[in-house]
């Protein structure tokens, strides 16, 4: 799963909030098997990208992501988003797929 969090109103505090409250209540969630955050902060060019933070979340299959997600812990980090994401949120699901490179 990729969440996507749009650029927020003060990304200062959205930086604060999300590193203070929200990692630590989503690191509740059992059955990760990885996570990842990509923050957008340093693009080049002259256009300030409409995604403030990239969140991977990956699981061994969807079954498991699903468990997460339904986990109490699941529920109290997807509640928690309303909190800071004054920027939006756009959950996408899928299966990754690894290309080789040459």
């Amino acid at each position: 799963m990729t969440i996507l969090y749009g650029r927020p109103d003060d990304p200062a505090e959205f930086d604060r909030y999300y590193r203070d409250v929200h990692i630590p209540l989503a690191q509740g969630m059992r059955g990760l098997s990885r996570w990842t955050l990509t923050w957008t902060d340093r693009q080049s060019g002259e256009l300030t990208p409409p995604v403030h933070l990239v969140v991977d979340l990956y699981a061994e299959s969807k079954e498991a992501m699903d468990a997460v997600l339904a986990s109490e812990a699941g529920r109290a980090a997807s509640a928690d988003v309303p909190n800071f994401a004054t920027g939006g949120v756009t959950f996408v699901e899928g299966v990754e797929e690894e290309v080789a490179t040459s």
